[in-house]
């Protein structure tokens, strides 16, 4: 966060003041010395951005995949070796600009994108749950209460939140959430994605690379996420708000009970 003295207009009077606003930086990503994407984020969890980023684009499956991550903070720049080499040349034709802010970029398989195959999972949560599950995450961005400028995301378990992130991207902020995931070794198919921002077709492609099988956010989904996560049964939930919430998919995961 960076600090500016500002004015503020405010019931017709003018007040000076110190306002806090969340920091951006452009982050680099190259791979065996060449450039592979240029991300807008915050200067924060850079390392499992970099392990979410990679992961839920499909260029590796498994975070052991990775050799070393050097990230300079001069240049905000990551050096990345893989254990395999990639063939970056076939990468170019394989990007997909995503809704996300910054005009984002994804890299995926076409065959991922024809092959929606459905998420098997027994995980149920109690409607009363995703709403303190939200109250309790609202709360965790201190960015956030000062800013008003940021993302936040978050794995959580049927109990409670496990692995909390923000950015200034919904995408990056998702992205660091699995990262962190990916660097505790734990697994993804007993975990809820929760986030703050709007759910899109790609937060959708990222849940069924992780075989996450609940997605919950405050904000609302595009028509293109509502039909995937029916496709691929993955239990969407917008508007997630106080005890009020929009179920789009996967209702039989949701166990209704009253306060």
């Amino acid at each position: 966060m960076e600090s500016f003295k500002i004015k503020q207009i405010k019931a017709n009077a003018v007040n000076s003041l110190d306002d806090f606003v969340a920091e951006e930086i452009p982050f680099t990503l190259n791979i065996s010395d060449r450039e592979l994407v240029t991300l807008l984020c915050t200067p924060g969890d850079l390392d499992n951005l970099v392990k979410g980023f990679l992961f839920t684009s499909g260029l590796i499956k498994k975070v052991v995949q990775i050799k070393k991550i050097v990230i300079d903070q001069q240049k905000w720049t990551a050096y990345v070796e893989l254990v395999d080499d990639i063939q970056m040349e076939e990468l170019v034709f394989k990007r997909l600009y995503t809704s996300g802010c910054g005009r984002g970029t994804l890299f995926y398989n076409a065959l991922d994108i024809m092959h929606r195959s459905k998420i098997k999972s027994e995980l149920k949560i109690k409607n009363t749950l995703i709403s303190r599950l939200m109250a309790d995450f609202q709360k965790k961005s201190e960015t956030y209460l000062k800013t008003g400028g940021v993302h936040s995301a978050a794995m959580a378990n049927s109990e409670k939140i496990l692995f909390f992130a923000e950015d200034i991207g919904r995408h990056n902020a998702i992205d660091k959430a699995i990262g962190t995931v990916l660097s505790e070794n734990e697994s993804f198919e007993d975990k809820i994605l929760i986030t703050s921002g709007r759910i899109s077709s790609e937060v959708i492609f990222k849940m069924r690379k992780c075989q996450t099988p609940i997605v919950i956010s405050k904000s609302a989904p595009t028509n293109q996420a509502v039909k995937l996560s029916r496709d691929m049964n993955i239990t969407l939930v917008g508007f997630a708000r106080g005890n009020r919430m929009n179920i789009y998919s996967g209702f039989e995961r949701i166990e209704f009970c009253e306060d």
